[in-house]
């Protein structure tokens, strides 16, 4: 069988994909990943077929629009800068690529062109969501911000918050959406948020029940699997000097704002001043150097990227910004979290780590020194936090969830050619 990935995002998104591709792979598949220019040397050192979406200035010129981590602008400028853009490129690779009879499609939540191409070629398609913040409910509902009706609100203002934001999402998707159908024969699409943005064929929820049990009112064809986990381990070489800086000392605090977070320079200079306050040592990770204060002590050192595998098992917390695939990391690895929600999904991965009670949260606003340090401190002291984060560590069961993502992939393929 014939695998298409297309899958738009930072490294954050674009990973997972890479895992599962590399898992079918392994099952005698065919796997095509269609994703931004930037991943190339990923994709194809995981043995997998690349082919580029946009270029390597496109992605960059993105991660430096400051507005990507506003709460209320981000998704515009998403819409606008990487999936208004990829409907025409997605269709044309999907055109060249499809082998009749032989191929299903995998598309991420932001590949909205890749339900165009399974319309116009009939070609059998799973959206794969990585995050529950994708799936709108009246029970157990995603945390976003600027939601102004909580969980405990009755389902009839959930369903109204709801339908506001759905009206939202269409706002800013379907003009370009739309304009593109009309082009090419095909009806115009509606309600996104809750029917279109899911495949009719297959909706495939890559976390665990455990993180985010399905709701009645989610998509009748979902199927919930699990994290795929993975994170370029045996791909990116770890610097020497990270090893011998886990050695020299007690497992140091990691701090990260995302690996497309060009404006962390607030993020890591308070992180700094509060591993000075707390006298803990700590590893700062991005690939932003320009955003790393100068003079660092000796107790804190910066890497531009490890492997999340690599280094938070001997971590004794990770602060970051609430990725949902760096979240499933420090799951693993069984370490408290500190979250700072930006935007995205950030805030329902917050809500999701309170609710498994293995961490704590700051807003932007108060991500301060002191702050994060009182914050570390009960997280460290309270042996409540570490001895919760080792019980979820041991749901982990990494092997049978990419099996069953397989499963559902080869599953959608012998459904035959979609309607």
């Amino acid at each position: 069988m014939r695998v298409l990935i297309h899958t738009i995002g930072s490294a954050g998104d674009v990973h997972p994909f890479i895992g599962v591709g590399a898992a079918l792979k392994a099952r005698g598949h065919e796997v095509h990943v269609i994703t931004g220019a930037v991943f190339e040397r990923a994709v194809r050192d995981s043995g997998l077929e690349f082919h580029p979406l946009g270029t390597t200035e496109d992605f960059d010129r993105l991660r430096g629009n400051p507005d990507l981590w506003h709460p209320r602008k981000a998704f515009k400028v998403i819409i606008q800068g990487a999936a208004d853009p990829s409907y025409a490129p997605i269709l044309e690779i999907t055109r060249k690529l499809h082998d009749p009879g032989n191929t299903v499609i995998l598309a991420s939540s932001l590949a909205f062109g890749a339900r165009n191409a399974r319309e116009l070629l009939g070609i059998p398609m799973a959206t794969v969501h990585l995050a529950p913040s994708l799936f709108p409910s009246v029970h157990r509902q995603p945390e976003l911000h600027g939601m102004i009706f909580g969980q405990k609100a009755p389902r009839v203002l959930k369903a109204i918050q709801w339908w506001f934001g759905g009206r939202v999402v269409d706002h800013h998707v379907l003009p370009g959406l739309n304009r593109f159908r009309r082009e090419h024969g095909l009806p115009p699409a509606r309600n996104l948020l809750r029917d279109w943005w899911h495949s009719p064929d297959r909706v495939i929820a890559l976390f665990p029940e455990w993180f985010a049990s399905p709701q009645p009112d989610w998509p009748r064809q979902t199927r919930v699997t699990g994290f795929p986990l993975f994170d370029e381990r045996g791909i990116r070489e770890v610097p020497e000097a990270v090893r011998e800086f886990l050695d020299a000392g007690e497992p140091p605090v990691i701090f990260t704002p995302g690996s497309a977070m060009a404006h962390g320079d607030v993020f890591f200079r308070e992180a700094v001043k509060a591993l000075k306050r707390t006298g803990r040592r700590g590893i700062l990770l991005s690939p932003f150097i320009e955003t790393i204060p100068a003079d660092l002590p000796d107790h804190v050192r910066h890497f531009s990227y490890v492997p999340f595998s690599e280094v938070l098992p001997r971590a004794a917390a990770l602060v970051y910004h609430g990725g949902i695939g760096t979240c499933a990391q420090a799951l693993r690895a069984g370490i408290p979290h500190l979250v700072q929600p930006m935007a995205h999904d950030q805030l329902d991965t917050l809500s999701r780590v309170r609710d498994l009670g293995v961490g704590l949260g700051l807003v932007p606003a108060k991500f301060t020194d002191q702050r994060i340090a009182a914050v570390l401190d009960r997280l460290l002291t309270d042996p409540g936090f570490k001895t919760r984060a080792l019980e979820v560590a041991r749901r982990f069961e990494p092997e049978a969830w990419l099996r069953r993502t397989c499963e559902e992939v080869e599953a959608l393929g012998a459904q035959g050619p979609a309607r």
